[in-house]
């Protein structure tokens, strides 16, 4: 299984990636900011990673991280 970033690059398990754009949360307050960095986990799905932030554990969709 590939899982690919929004520029078509590659991403593997502990990779960090930034976020390309501002990311509401659902059901909470909190916002993830662009440009942040986080290290990621891939999952059984390829379009969802999951990641850790100091604002708790997410998941996000591919289309919105780019790997650094």
């Amino acid at each position: 299984m590939e899982v690919k970033d929004s520029n078509g690059n590659l991403l593997n398990d502990g990779d960090s990636v930034t976020l390309i754009k501002d990311l509401k949360v659902k059901g909470s307050s909190v916002v993830l900011k662009r440009g942040s960095k986080v290290r990621i986990r891939l999952t059984d799905d390829p379009a969802e990673v999951d990641c850790k932030t100091d604002k708790g554990a997410f998941v996000l969709k591919t289309e919105f991280l780019k790997k650094v």
